[in-house]
């Protein structure tokens, strides 16, 4: 949560209290008008030249301070608006908010506050007609907090929610006990949903997601769906938050057939009495487009209808970052305490949940497993590795994966293998016929088509959806269609006819998935060039949650309707948790087939580029949830882009995939994105161009993070010295410089040349940023460490003891600065054989560092390592 107060010298700003004690603030109520002051005008300094947003504003912060508030908090001014994470996330707490706060300020921009209308009595008929009394947000800002006072549009204080409930009460229907604050399960879901009965909204779907705290429920929003959409979402969300937990994050498949026998023995084997002493695993194999994932999904709709109180969770396991965030989901919907954590480990938070003895039973299905998942995320204490390692151990706790890969099938499940094979031919008419629109008849000639068309497309699950949704969309015959296939077959090279006027016609008679595919872009070219632009630039990215920020979102409807329309067509599988959407792998691969025939490849790539760059985040640990989703469709553009290109977009993007690259452990893969971009910023730019300097900076961090003090020794004299010459002694980036090669100094030994410059910086930090400066404390933790090296414990327990007080108090217990030197601190305890102390302070930082950072995290093991050397010797 951010908040807003001004300092000492009468400066606005904007504190972001993630991860620390927040203090006591003052929150706003009001409409939204067109001059109100944004995020980016308060980040931009620019706030004032919105005059009547300012004097809202300043409204709020004079009577926060009247009433002893530092801090106050404006919707407009705390959120990203368009950052559709932090929307979600804000909306999802805004309740919570407003429950909080000290002190609510209604202003109420169409009251008259003239003390001879308020004398007159007047007031109260515009106070009735308010409109702030008819829309949907104002509903929880009236209802969550303890206090809430209501001023008029000239700031005159009309009363507060206790004075004035009788006519609240009047003016909303609202019960009198809502307004005196007593508890909201006192009332029925039914009752609370009624109050937002008459009130409206901007945006339509506003009107579901404003009851989200008070009916204590947690969703993610997806502008764009509709009313009536958002409405059954939160239906099933209250039912799911009511009954047992799950996570399947596509609708059921209500045409699913031809694969009963292999879902009875799935279920057999997950349910039957023979397997309660162990964890039950099992894998589903088979070639693209068999159904693999479509068979997991039934199953697990059966599941849920079967066995009321197991839990089913569906995890993308088709690389490592979208597995992460799967189970971050997973964490979330099971509210497990530090859900909520940016930078907690969301894989060991769940495992060590889901192993606890008074757990239910669940079904974790992994979809699209591949052995880079397999291998990559760690090593467990038990010695396992990769995904393994995060798998619960536990007898009711029961595993499914699906993959193209036999082996990893065999490695994972070699005694419960299912494999997929292509449809027999009567089980893919009758898939066809569950498919097409039920007003489709079929007579004997019909049947014969069917047939045919079925040979064409090999019985090919995916090619027979994919075949029925144009046939459904464009009401076409199956003979019509048929002609199609063999036109695109046999289609003359050298014709061209917008998107699908490509020469591709070897690929199309060998693979029905990609005729198929290039039938619909055809025809949906004609009707939405959009939706065709958003379905290549999914190619140029990971098949699998490619967020819909990705996609330019002007015009959210229009977004809306492309999106829609390539799901109509069966080209893409929409996320509707997750504001997301897949692309099979084979329809992914037959688009890159045909962005290369026309030599549009690297084009659309440098376009993927261009918009990932757009939303990619900084390197604050807040934004780990963030970076992590984009890590797979950013390591898959860069992929295929030459680090020679060195186009601005290019080097940006590389640049930030860096920081959290390094921010997550990543060091090795750091590494060799920051030596492209050195090397990028040395020939476009000269070696001493600030901009350059601070990448030889960050290179030298992650060969100081690998050990190599040599290299890193040699890259910390260069900086320097153009830094010194180019910035100036006293300059920011120089200190970082002087800082840096002090803790090359210190591994090397050389203790005195490190303490006199450690000295030289915390002087100069101190007079320059404070003494509670983070970079102030970070210095003095150096210090400390030159200390302790040269064994002069007391002199590095104190100067440890007051940075470890300053950042919890600064920072909050759980940045990772924090933990910094409380581990360091437990360092020097235990070098004076105080074990006992040593442990009390390594013991709690181990459990923080494995939580938020990771168990694979080296600061983790770090502390791991040091808390069993206290204990051996304890």
């Amino acid at each position: 949560m951010r908040l807003l107060h001004f300092d000492q010298f009468d400066r606005l700003l904007l504190t972001d209290f993630h991860g620390k004690p927040i203090p006591p603030y003052a929150i706003l109520s009001h409409r939204w008008e067109e001059s109100e002051i944004l995020f980016e005008d308060i980040a931009g300094e620019t706030y004032k030249e919105k005059r009547d947003g300012y004097r809202k504003l300043m409204f709020c912060a004079q009577q926060a301070a009247q009433d002893q508030l530092q801090y106050f908090w404006i919707d407009t001014c705390c959120i990203k608006r368009w950052d559709r994470l932090e929307r979600s996330r804000a909306i999802n707490s805004m309740f919570r908010w407003y429950s909080k706060a000290a002190k609510c300020y209604v202003f109420l921009s169409d009251v008259p506050n003239a003390t001879d209308t308020i004398q007159s009595g007047s007031w109260e008929a515009s106070f009735r007609a308010s409109v702030w009394f008819t829309r949907g947000w104002t509903l929880q800002e009236l209802i969550a907090p303890a206090s809430v006072e209501f001023f008029s549009c000239r700031e005159q204080r009309l009363g507060d929610k206790r004075s004035l409930e009788q006519l609240v009460h009047e003016i909303t229907k609202i019960p009198l006990a809502v307004l005196q604050n007593h508890p909201l399960d006192q009332f029925s879901l039914h009752e609370r949903m009624h109050w937002a009965d008459n009130r409206v909204t901007t945006e339509q779907e506003d009107i579901v997601y404003c009851l989200f705290g008070l009916l204590g429920v947690t969703m993610q929003i997806n502008y764009g769906e509709g009313k009536d959409k958002a409405w059954r979402r939160l239906q099933t969300e209250i039912e799911a938050t009511n009954s047992t937990p799950s996570i399947i994050p596509f609708s059921r498949n209500e045409q699913f057939v031809g694969r009963e026998s292999q879902l009875a023995t799935l279920q057999a084997y997950l349910f039957s009495n023979d397997h309660t002493t162990t964890m039950t695993r099992l894998a589903i194999v088979g070639l693209g487009g068999t159904g693999k994932s479509q068979l997991a999904l039934e199953l697990a709709y059966r599941v849920r209808e079967e066995i009321k109180t197991c839990s089913v969770f569906w995890l993308d396991a088709s690389n490592t970052d979208s597995l992460e965030r799967s189970y971050e989901s997973i964490a979330q919907r099971l509210n497990i305490p530090g859900w909520d954590d940016e930078k907690v480990d969301a894989k060991q938070l769940v495992k060590s949940h889901l192993e606890k003895e008074d757990t239910a039973h669940c079904l974790l299905i992994f979809d699209n497993l591949e052995d880079i998942t397999l291998r990559a995320g760690g090593i467990s204490s038990a010695g396992e590795v990769g995904l393994t390692a995060y798998l619960p151990q536990s007898t009711r706790c029961h595993v499914v994966f699906t993959t193209t890969e036999s082996s990893l099938a065999e490695q994972m499940a070699s005694h419960a293998l299912i494999e997929l094979q292509e449809l027999t031919p009567d089980a893919a008419k009758e898939m066809l016929k569950n498919y097409l629109n039920k007003d489709k008849k079929f007579d004997s000639t019909e049947e014969q088509h069917a047939r045919l068309l079925l040979q064409e497309l090999s019985h090919l699950p995916l090619a027979i959806v994919q075949a029925a949704a144009y046939i459904n969309a464009t009401a076409i015959s199956l003979e019509g269609y048929q002609s199609k296939l063999k036109t695109h077959n046999d289609y003359d090279v050298n014709q061209d006819s917008g998107p699908s006027s490509d020469k591709l016609q070897r690929l199309r008679a060998k693979d029905p998935v990609a005729t198929t595919l290039f039938i619909s872009l055809d025809e949906i070219h004609r009707s939405n060039a959009l939706a065709v632009d958003y379905l290549l630039l999914a190619a140029c990215v990971a098949s699998k949650d490619i967020p819909f920020d990705l996609f330019d979102d002007e015009n959210i409807r229009e977004r809306e309707n492309a999106i829609h329309l390539l799901s109509k067509y069966g080209l893409v599988t929409r996320r509707p948790e997750d504001s997301a959407l897949d692309l099979h792998r084979l329809v992914h691969c037959a688009l890159q087939e045909w962005l290369q025939q026309q030599n549009q490849f690297q084009e659309q790539i440098d376009y993927a580029i261009r918009r990932l760059l757009q939303i990619f985040p900084e390197d604050d640990y807040q934004n780990m949830s963030k970076w992590r989703r984009l890590f797979p469709h950013t390591k898959y553009a860069l992929l295929y882009r030459s680090p020679e290109a060195e186009d601005v977009e290019w080097v940006g993007l590389v640049s930030k995939y860096a920081k959290a690259l390094y921010r997550d452990g990543h060091y090795n893969e750091a590494e060799v994105l920051f030596i492209q971009v050195t090397d990028s910023r040395r020939r476009v730019l000269g070696d001493e161009h600030p901009s350059t300097l601070i990448c030889v900076a960050n290179l030298s961090s992650t060969y100081a993070k690998q050990g190599r003090w040599k290299e890193v020794e040699n890259l910390d004299m260069q900086v320097l010295e153009m830094a010194k010459r180019v910035l100036g002694d006293e300059h920011p980036n120089t200190l970082i410089c002087i800082s840096n090669l002090a803790s090359t100094y210190l591994y090397q030994k050389r203790w005195k040349e490190a303490e006199e410059l450690e000295q030289q910086v915390i002087e100069i930090r101190k007079r320059v940023l404070g003494d509670e400066h983070p970079n102030t404390l970070i210095s003095m933790s150096n210090l400390a460490a030159t200390h302790s090296n040269q064994q002069r414990w007391k002199e590095a327990e104190n100067l440890l003891v007051q940075v470890a007080e300053t950042s919890k108090r600064i920072l909050g217990h759980e940045h990772p600065e924090t933990l910094v030197s409380m581990s360091n601190l437990a360092f020097i305890l235990r070098a004076q054989g105080r074990h006992e102390e040593a442990i009390s302070l390594i013991q709690p930082c181990y459990q923080l560092r494995e939580r938020v950072l990771g168990a694979h995290h080296p600061d983790t093991k770090w502390a791991f390592a040091l808390l069993n050397k206290c204990r051996a010797r304890k």
